[in-house]
Parts: structure tokens; C-alpha cells; sequence
């Protein structure tokens, strides 16, 4: 039994670490300390040979030109999986960085999606994170797309949405039916908890389970490890969210 204590951030790091596979190319963004944590953490303990590219963080960025090297990257076929927010999230897989509310009068006007809607389309698998699971993020119709979830055939593209990591549980893209569905319900969570703060029905995935919270090892590595290399670009992140031993 783990009787560490830990934050809802850990846990989302753990639950991010254990969906990176061995020998994949990936990729996280800028101004993402989750999955940036959540990748670190793989690599020290469940993928060692991945490739791994940080934006902002240089022993894991070799190229020089800001994000187009990724971008390219991605177009040439070669990103197995990237890590995307939204402020809000639908049931069809749609994503809005972009505006809430009406887009020529909206309520609020957001930074934007940049190249996210095209690595949406490019990276063959993509885990959304959203530290809010509420009713206002996962919605029945986004105000706004900054990248579809289903595209019509002949839309070419070579992945999409395969989960959404929050820290009530993770939700799995089933292809077959195009819905959302429970994979994991988070230790201090419950199925009914996320039901309840999300817009839209949900069903249990067929391989539906209660994650296991993390293990101090997980939170060791995490806590040391991933904090002496991502510290300098996200001070604020392990301040506040990253306990110590």
C-alpha cells in the first residue's frame, strides 16, 4: 500500500507516464508541465527508448528554430504522440482554444490553437490533459473548433484523439463508436464523480479499472529526477503542485 501524499498534478504526471510506450517519438509542447513531468517520468521508468522532444527545454530540444522543426516533423509522418489542452472539449472530440461564447462578440478570446489543429491531425496518437474536469471544459458542442476529432475520409490524416488524462479519471477515444468512454477512474475520484462534471454521457471502456495511485517510487523519480530537469523552465509548476520527499 502507498501512503504517500501526493497532489492532483502527480497523479495526472503518473497517469500520463504510463500511457507512453516504449520507442515512440514524442513531443510536448510549450508552457506544459504535466505531460513534460508525465514524459520524464516514462523515460526513467517504462520507456527508456523513447525520443523525446520538450519545446522550452534544451537537453531535449536539438533543433533551433523554434516549433517548426516539430511541426515538420510531424507532416513528415514521424510523431507517434503529442499532448494537447483545451479550455473546452466535446463529445465528438472537437477541442476550443480559440473563444467562448459567440465568435464575432465572444465572451472571452483565447491565445489561440497555433499548430495545434494540425498536429491534432498528424501525431498518431494525442492525450489531451485538463487540470479542471467540470462542466464548463467537457461540453456537449464546443463554442468554438480549433481541431476536430472526427474528419470526413477524405480529410487526410494519420491519428487523432486517443485520451483525456484529468484528475478525476481518463477518458478513452473508442474509434469504432466515436465516444468517449471511462477508462480510469483516479484514486480520489469515483465513476459517478465523473459522470456528474461532465457534459455529455459517458459509458465504461471495455477495459474499465480504478488506477492504482502512484507508487513512491513513481513519486520519488518525479520529485527528484524530473524536478532537477525541468525546475528551470517550470518553477512555478514544482513550487506549487510537486511536493518533496
Amino acid at each position: 500500500m502507498n501512503l504517500t501524499r501526493y497532489t492532483n498534478e502527480e497523479m495526472m504526471v503518473v497517469s500520463i507516464a504510463r500511457q507512453v510506450r516504449d520507442f515512440e517519438t514524442v513531443a510536448v509542447g510549450a508552457v506544459s508541465p504535466i505531460p513534460a513531468a508525465g514524459c520524464i517520468l516514462a523515460e526513467q521508468m517504462y520507456a527508456p527508448n523513447i525520443t523525446l522532444l520538450m519545446l522550452d527545454v534544451e537537453e531535449y530540444y536539438p533543433f533551433s528554430a523554434g516549433s517548426s522543426e516539430l511541426h515538420f516533423l510531424a507532416q513528415r509522418g514521424e510523431l507517434d504522440l503529442f499532448f494537447l489542452s483545451g479550455v473546452q472539449i466535446d463529445e465528438h472530440a472537437n477541442f476550443n482554444l480559440h473563444v467562448i461564447g459567440n465568435y464575432r462578440r465572444p465572451d472571452v478570446r483565447l491565445a489561440g490553437a497555433y499548430g495545434s489543429g494540425m498536429l491534432y491531425y498528424m501525431a498518431r496518437r494525442v492525450i489531451f490533459f485538463r487540470t479542471e474536469h467540470s462542466l464548463r471544459t467537457f461540453v456537449p458542442k464546443v463554442d468554438f473548433v480549433s481541431g476536430a476529432g472526427v474528419t470526413p475520409d477524405t480529410v487526410y490524416r494519420q491519428g487523432g484523439p486517443a485520451l483525456v488524462i484529468t484528475p478525476k479519471g481518463v477518458l478513452e477515444w473508442d474509434n469504432k463508436t466515436d465516444q468517449w468512454k471511462i477508462l480510469h477512474v483516479q484514486p480520489a475520484s469515483s465513476y459517478h464523480d465523473i459522470q456528474a462534471h461532465t457534459g455529455f454521457e459517458l459509458r465504461p471502456s471495455g477495459s474499465f479499472r480504478y488506477a492504482a495511485p502512484p507508487t513512491n517510487k513513481e513519486l520519488s523519480c518525479l520529485r527528484t529526477v524530473a524536478r532537477f530537469k525541468l525546475e528551470a523552465t517550470y518553477p512555478d509548476f514544482f513550487q506549487h503542485n510537486v511536493l518533496r520527499d
